[in-house]
């Protein structure tokens, strides 16, 4: 696995205008086909009226799977463009659609390669991208006394706790940076006194709260 990527922040929409065409673009996160597919179907039925819906998307962490389509638009005009620009933008796991109401005048082949790459362009720099850093995930173990000590001592220090648990011990489920378990486990031991049992399990991403860049919601120009 990649130890980050970069995404978009979330679902939203901006709005650009080309030769009295409209073209909005439509972008969302996406973990699967399925779910780059189902968020096409949905944007269609948000746009019914549009002239086209080109889309592109680029699933898995390391971009092993990317599909557009140009949607009636003349071939590579608008799928292609859109793809590489979430490409050019280091884009993973996210699906852009590009809604076109057409505005009676004709842009060419070139005019229609600028207008959809831009729209992406423009909507990936109003919406903002988030950056997903590989974790790996693990269970810490330790005894009633050190427990409390130990989990404010993690939430205090901006690690990932995600779930703990009473029992004749107490268990506390975290993520870590992949590029951070040595240091981790150097820092455990100090902070116990070396009673700690850290057992590595699978890996994640994770998922940040705030967006790269400002701007969010729904963008006119």
């Amino acid at each position: 696995m990649r130890d980050q990527y970069v995404t978009v922040a979330g679902e939203g929409a901006h709005e650009t205008e080309v030769s009295r065409s409209r073209f909005v673009c439509l972008l969302a996160p996406a973990a699967t086909e399925e779910e780059a597919r189902s968020f096409v179907r949905r944007a269609r039925g948000r746009h019914p009226a549009a002239t086209h819906h080109c889309y592109a998307y680029v699933i898995g962490a390391d971009a092993g799977i990317q599909k557009c389509d140009d949607d009636g638009e003349p071939g590579g005009t608008a799928g292609a463009p859109m793809l590489q620009m979430l490409n050019r933008r280091g884009v993973r796991q996210a699906v852009a659609v590009v809604a076109r109401y057409f505005g009676g005048t004709k842009l060419g082949a070139g005019g229609l390669i600028r207008a959809y790459g831009g729209a992406v362009g423009e909507a990936l720099d109003t919406l903002g991208t988030v950056t997903r850093q590989r974790l790996l995930l693990a269970t810490v173990t330790v005894g009633h006394q050190q427990a409390g000590r130990l989990e404010n001592g993690l939430r205090s220090t901006g690690r990932n706790v995600r779930h703990v648990t009473y029992g004749s011990e107490v268990t506390i489920e975290i993520g870590i940076p992949a590029s951070g378990l040595g240091a981790f486990r150097d820092w455990l031991a100090d902070t116990t006194a070396g009673s700690a049992r850290l057992e590595l399990g699978g890996d994640t991403y994770s998922r940040p709260a705030a967006p790269r860049s400002p701007g969010g919601g729904t963008g006119t120009r």
